[in-house]
């Protein structure tokens, strides 16, 4: 398994193997993107009034295309909404939480289309939903699969690319695919205004991807992983036919063979997250960044609401901001350090967010430009971020531990409903606030190892050590957990960022 990269080195990085499971793998992210948002438009509440005269003559047409006055989220009952909105974010939780281990346990592929199965079917019966408590109930099921589905492709296609190839797919394409997605659904929202309609309408993109199944490979890596080296051979040879390249007669060692047969009988599981010093600590410092950079996103698009213009004009530009992001993201990563990226990005972003305070009332037009360049810096954060939590996590519990990282982004995105509530208290907090913990994840990013121009891990002992608390490009270890120095850790360069296609 340490030389997974080289013994398959001879399929290529960019033959019509990888070109396939490329595109077919960004092409799921777009049921994921086109959901995301649907707490927005689902939940957004007309113009009403709590106190109606009698001889009043109210249009009824609102009525039936608004969740909040037909299931009277409004007025008394006012916070429903904000309620209904934690449900949907908890669902996303709760998802991430049992997709990680399915996929680690059962395979990449049934999490991907199971979760994707989920999209699709639950938002359908959102159509149906006849009262606020079926509807609430069917939202959480929703939140199962949008983010599940997304995490599942990043790691299935982080596993099956390698080179740069891998870094076009994970820090550009998949997210540029993934906010398409996202773009799409105010169009729709603005032409389908009916929210029944537009529930059934959320459903079409899951069920166009699940005739993927039988086009798309599972990872060949989780397959040596799980001693499974018959199944994997066969994948890479078929994969090799494809491309018209020669396998090799023996593709793993036997020394690797039952180096990863005696590691498959150990299982890890969630609990193993948190085993050693070294796993934990780096553990807890991407869940503290992952809840931080998802609060400050979520609060950033729920407080859009408050800012003058076109409401389905601002959600639009403040989605289409994320394509440059995402691109910013992968040119940093192709050449520059992970931890030093992140903190760049993010830092631009927190600081646009914290100067939005000034601007707020007085300058309309450079509030919304403070808003896109603080989107710009926390998605271009978020896009290093991701490919710095796959390259830290080791294959045998990799998707446990990314979708960890979204249970603690899915807690971020259930408190951001309510940062509008602080409000209440000063007008600038909610900005303060995302600003703040933007500041945070900046912090602590400082204690992680750098994974730049390394091989991905494959198992718990080769990942890196935590840092002190030096500047970015720094690589002191912290400590020698489980008796492992620095230098006994797998340190064979490979470079993957710096090839150009």
């Amino acid at each position: 398994m340490q030389d997974y990269e080289e013994s398959v080195s001879f399929l290529g990085t960019w033959g019509p193997f990888q070109k396939r499971t490329f595109f077919l793998l960004c092409l799921t992210t777009i049921p994921s993107g086109y959901n995301l948002l649907a707490v927005i438009f689902l939940l957004a509440t007309p113009p009403h009034q709590c106190y109606i005269p009698d001889n009043s003559n109210l249009s009824q047409d609102w009525i039936q295309t608004s969740i909040p006055v037909q299931f009277n989220l409004v007025c008394r009952d006012q916070w429903k909404q904000p309620l209904t909105s934690v449900v949907y974010f908890l669902g996303g939780l709760f998802g991430c939480f049992i997709s990680g281990q399915i996929s680690d346990r059962f395979g990449r592929k049934p999490a991907l289309f199971g979760a994707i199965t989920a999209l699709s079917i639950f938002s359908s019966a959102l159509a149906f939903a006849p009262s606020w408590p079926v509807f609430t109930m069917l939202f959480f099921l929703l939140g199962l699969g949008q983010i599940t589905s997304y995490i599942v492709a990043f790691v299935l296609g982080s596993e099956i690319l390698i080179g740069s190839t891998r870094v076009l797919f994970s820090n550009l394409c998949l997210p540029w695919v993934y906010v398409f997605g996202m773009m799409v659904l105010p169009v729709t929202a603005y032409l389908v205004r009916s929210w029944r309609h537009l529930t059934l309408t959320m459903a079409v993109p899951g069920l166009a991807c699940i005739p993927l199944w039988w086009l798309i490979p599972e990872s060949p890596r989780w397959l040596v992983s799980r001693g499974r080296f018959q199944e994997a051979e066969l994948l890479l040879r078929s994969a090799a036919l494809e491309n018209r390249v020669e396998a090799p007669h023996v593709i793993f060692l036997s020394a690797n063979v039952e180096k990863a047969t005696s590691e498959k009988a150990e299982s890890p599981n969630f609990l193993d997250l948190l085993r050693t010093a070294n796993i934990r600590q780096i553990t807890f410092i991407l869940w503290l960044m992952w809840f931080s950079l998802s609060v400050s996103y979520f609060g950033l698009s729920f407080n859009m609401s408050g800012l003058y213009g076109n409401p389905f004009l601002n959600y639009f530009l403040v989605t289409a901001v994320e394509l440059p992001a995402y691109a910013a993201s992968w040119l940093a990563a192709r050449s520059l350090p992970r931890r030093l990226s992140y903190i760049s990005f993010t830092l631009l972003g927190a600081l646009a967010l914290l100067l939005i305070q000034i601007t707020l009332y007085s300058y309309p037009t450079l509030t919304l430009t403070l808003v896109l360049l603080g989107k710009f810096g926390l998605l271009a954060g978020a896009g290093v971020l991701y490919m710095f939590t796959g390259e830290l996590s080791p294959t045998v519990i990799r998707n446990t531990a990314m979708s960890s990282c979204a249970m603690f982004s899915r807690v971020g995105s259930s408190v951001s409903p309510y940062l509008l509530q602080l409000a209440v208290f000063n007008d600038f907090l909610p900005w303060i606030v995302v600003g703040s913990l933007s500041v945070l994840s900046v912090l602590v990013c400082v204690f992680l190892p750098e994974t730049f121009k390394q091989p991905l891990p494959d198992t718990i002992q080769q990942m890196a050590l935590t840092q002190r608390f030096r500047w970015p490009w720094a690589s002191m270890p912290l400590s020698e957990d489980d008796g492992k120095s620095a230098k006994d850790q797998t340190t064979t360069p490979e470079i993957i960022c710096t090839t150009h296609l």
